[in-house]
């Protein structure tokens, strides 16, 4: 194939300067659909055919990788596509993805009759680790978006953390996505701002592969959480319109608020009656706990409730204030900016996106302040005992009862001396 490509390119080496020009003239015209310019270190090139359908060893392959500020036209026009029919593709495209969003870095596969004329039949470029888009030039064009086979492959892992959950996934060589998973179905029962040295974790999961590549994690079938010497188990049940994670007696682990408004971070001030102020220079009641992270981070709302103040002043900043019933009111401050749609009368669902962590207002850092009314009084979040939403209802006991004993001999054969992943 190379040695034929290099064939090609010395022959239209010696056509008419006036075809490059018109080429050449195409391949500029359109900043529109120039790649996102982003560091890229030219990876190895890993091609696996099959993932696309397409019964490789009956044609010629190239593969290659999106480079910066190379199009979709430049690379077309290296396979000796016409201009016609390169604007015919772009255009053609945008029904089913915009070629602006094509990225330096992801892969891309050309597929050529294997014939003297090694004609273009298929080109594929990867969108993500599952989603790819087919150009079939076999006959008339054609255009599709297509997904990679996904292979759920469970596993087992356990842990005893020293410093993070994170780190701790690290040290195991577990996919980071576990701990996203694994902290949102026990954002309600572990403060994740408090994580004891000691605390340890025992679950069972599903990965997803595609071929030899993990995209994540599918899914998260029993936990067990030991926080603060406190053991908690969950247990995934689906039946009929149940969906969710249940302790052994069928209590649900969800509650009626959030332990914080944000998912990962650290907690840089506490609540207190007497707080030296870090802008103003005076002690002061801090009656909020303040949550550090990176400016944009997303602020979600800890339960469900109706906006009543989207607005600046020059203490608290861009702040969100949420009516949640008769007795609870929350607030959200020093953001940098507000979520779409945000305004007085908006319903939220707890853990919609209300803004993004920032520092406006008087801050010295990237946090968010988070303020907690019980009955009128700022009260500590921290120390509420809140209810948890409705448990199991005892019809679906049976089937659950079934699902949480095999899931249980699953947890219990898993060892915690040592901190493992298995598959």
């Amino acid at each position: 194939m190379a040695n034929t490509s290099k064939l090609r390119k010395g022959i239209l080496m010696i056509v008419p300067v006036l075809i490059a020009v018109v080429v050449f003239g195409y391949l500029i015209k359109g900043k529109e659909n120039i790649a996102e310019e982003v560091p890229v270190e030219e990876p190895e090139i890993v091609t696996l055919y099959d993932l696309y359908g397409i019964d490789y060893e009956n044609f010629i392959v190239d593969a290659g990788i999106v480079k910066n500020r190379q199009t979709l036209g430049h690379i077309l026009a290296t396979y000796n596509l016409s201009p016609q029919l390169i604007d015919q593709v772009v255009t053609d495209m945008r029904e089913v993805f915009d070629p602006r969003r094509i990225r330096a870095g992801n892969s891309y596969q050309a597929y050529f009759s294997n014939d003297t004329l090694e004609n273009l039949q298929y080109f594929i470029y990867d969108i993500s680790a599952m989603d790819y888009l087919v150009l079939d030039l076999s006959d008339s064009l054609q255009i599709s978006r297509g997904e990679k086979e996904i292979t759920a492959v469970p596993g087992t892992a356990s842990g005893i953390i020293y410093s993070s959950l994170w780190a701790t996934l690290a040290q195991n060589n577990l996919n980071p996505d576990l701990a996203m998973k694994m902290a949102e179905i026990l954002a309600w029962e572990v403060d994740f701002y408090r994580i004891h040295r000691g605390d340890k974790f025992k679950v069972v999961y599903e990965e997803n592969f595609v071929g030899d590549e993990s995209v994540g994690i599918g899914s998260i079938d029993a936990i067990y959480f030991e926080h603060h010497g406190r053991e908690i188990l969950g247990f995934n049940f689906e039946k009929d319109t149940v969906s969710g994670y249940f302790a052994p007696d069928g209590a649900n682990l969800r509650k009626v608020f959030l332990a914080a408004p944000i998912k990962f971070g650290r907690i840089s001030s506490g609540y207190s009656t007497g707080r030296m102020h870090p802008v103003l220079g005076v002690r002061r009641p801090h009656y909020g706990t303040d949550y550090a992270a990176p400016t944009g981070t997303p602020i979600h709302a800890v339960g469900d409730g109706v906006v009543t103040e989207v607005r600046y002043t020059s203490g608290n900043g861009n702040y969100v204030r949420i009516r949640h019933n008769s007795v609870y009111d929350t607030q959200y401050l020093h953001m940098s900016r507000f979520a779409k749609g945000m305004k007085p009368g908006v319903k939220v669902k707890q853990d919609d996106v209300i803004g993004y962590v920032g520092q406006t207002g008087l801050a010295t850092g990237p946090h968010v302040c988070f303020r907690f009314w019980k009955n009128g009084k700022q009260v500590d979040h921290r120390k509420e005992d809140f209810p948890s939403a409705d448990p199991l209802h005892e019809d679906y006991f049976e089937d659950f009862y079934v699902v949480r004993d095999s899931l249980m001999q699953q947890l219990e054969k898993i060892p915690l001396e040592e901190q493992i992943a298995s598959r």
